[in-house]
């Protein structure tokens, strides 16, 4: 009887192995039909910075503010709309114009902040849209909303979108990574973020993003305790399978799979990682490139790089969070520091896929998740103002695999406080993302609770194609 029941266990243990080969199979393919055309990247690094930078102090030139420091800011702008609790209480809303000087930069004349030098040589490498809006109006909402397509937390973020429509390119290490850099200044206001922003919602746990951290073992647990080789931790995943694989015949649960796959997953990165950041084999070009901060674990630099790396190895998804954006006050003292932090890496980062041919088939973004107010929050001075969350107008550029580089696209009014010219929803971004990974965002959906979900969700979305090549 105990040579029927192993004989059975083990056969079992076989369908089960059968099955998982069969899923990596499918999810390295990707979704049946997809992509729907052929696409103009195939993998993308998000650079978010969490806060959201101010637009009036990074490529929204305003010079007529000047002339407008400390007066009101006129009904007739405002429009009635509406504001945060940590303004809407003031007794007036003062013009606070930029302490910062803007020049023009490239074939294409872009205006660019003196607080982004190195981005401003890149200018006719990017497409900058000043013309971002969102409803959304508090970071969590805001955050999420650009991250899912929703402002409530629970639907798939884009990396796990794309993770689940196109599949895996690597063996080794996941299709989605989520690094979290560290910020320089002390005063800088942090807004928390959490593991709801990288999750895969209701799809499988297998699209979710995995976050690499910035000190100690990039990836918790993987690395086999003391006293178990790394033979012996193959019988146990193997044993492991097998009984998953008779739990899977019997249940029929496709997540029972999915946590095989994590586990083999796992075991496969204890060889991938350790070769992955292995940052101190780069040549030191690498470094006069990317900056002496990209030596320092966790910094934007390092962090940057490490994108590189992972895209290199054939990571689909890459999503950067650099926090400590949110200028309430003291913003000439933080505002300064925030921009060196991330400025030569993003420069280093699309300078760098370029040498290696790799960023006509890699999309980047940089941005936040709204943007910043024309009037002072708080007491204004010559030399030192803060500014409120603003929704109806941001900045934000991408590079990389079908962007028209040099473009600008999109207007403000002189006040920065409303767009007068091609507004682009985040919904717009999104479908825009979609479409450079050859995917039709009306298209692409998952049944859950009834309805085919998506990620531009169910309102209209349109491709900004002024931004395409």
């Amino acid at each position: 009887m105990n040579e029927l029941t192993r004989r059975r266990f083990l056969s079992r243990g076989a369908q089960g192995f059968g099955a998982l080969a069969l899923s990596q199979l499918a999810g390295a393919e990707g979704r049946s039909g997809l992509p729907h055309f052929p696409p103009k990247v195939k993998r993308a690094i998000y650079l978010h910075m969490v806060g959201a930078p101010p637009q009036l102090e990074t490529f929204d030139y305003k010079p007529k503010m000047k002339e407008w420091f400390d007066k009101d800011l006129p009904d007739s702008i405002r429009q009635g709309q509406r504001l945060t609790t940590m303004t809407s209480g003031q007794s007036r809303f003062p013009i606070a114009p930029s302490v910062f000087d803007f020049k023009q930069y490239g074939q294409s004349g872009a205006w660019v902040s003196e607080l982004l030098p190195y981005t401003a040589r890149m200018v006719d490498d990017i497409a900058i849209i000043r013309s971002m809006n969102t409803e959304a109006i508090n970071h969590e909402p805001a955050i999420t909303f650009m991250q899912t397509g929703f402002m409530i937390a629970g639907k798939p973020c884009i990396g796990s979108w794309i993770a689940y429509g196109l599949g895996s390119m690597n063996q080794d290490l996941p299709t989605f990574v989520v690094l979290n850099a560290t910020h320089t200044h002390p005063r800088a206001n942090v807004q928390a973020i959490s593991a709801r922003l990288w999750s895969s919602g209701f799809l499988s746990g297998q699209y979710a993003g995995v976050a690499l951290r910035a000190a100690g073992d990039p990836v918790l647990y993987i690395n086999n305790p003391d006293g178990v080789t790394r033979d012996v931790r193959r019988k146990m995943l193997d044993g492991v399978a097998a009984l998953n694989g008779m739990e899977h015949e019997r249940w029929q649960d496709p997540e029972t799979r999915v946590r095989v796959e994590q586990y083999e997953m796992a075991f496969r990165m204890q060889a991938s990682v350790p070769e992955l950041t292995a940052l101190d084999k780069e040549p030191e070009s690498t470094y006069q490139l990317y900056g002496e901060d990209a030596k320092k674990s966790g910094t934007f630099a390092y962090s940057a790089l490490m994108a590189r790396r992972l895209v290199e190895r054939g990571v689909r998804f890459v999503q950067i969070y650099h926090r400590g954006w949110d200028v309430h006050g003291n913003l000439p003292e933080i505002l300064p520091a925030q921009c060196k932090d991330v400025d030569q890496a993003s420069w280093a980062l699309v300078q760098d896929l370029k040498q290696r041919g790799m960023l006509e088939d890699t999309l980047v973004v940089w941005g936040g998740e709204f943007g910043r107010t024309i009037y002072s929050q708080g007491k204004l001075t010559p030399k030192d103002y803060g500014r409120d969350h603003h929704p109806r107008c941001f900045s934000l550029w991408l590079a990389g695999g079908g962007i028209k580089g040099g473009t600008v696209y999109g207007e403000t009014d002189e006040f920065s406080y409303n767009i007068v010219k091609d507004p682009v929803h985040v919904r717009d971004f999104q479908a825009t993302l979609l479409q450079q990974f050859g995917i039709d965002h009306e298209r692409f959906t998952y049944k859950y609770q009834g309805l085919d979900q998506r990620l531009t969700g169910v309102e209209k979305a349109r491709v900004v194609k002024g931004i395409l090549s």
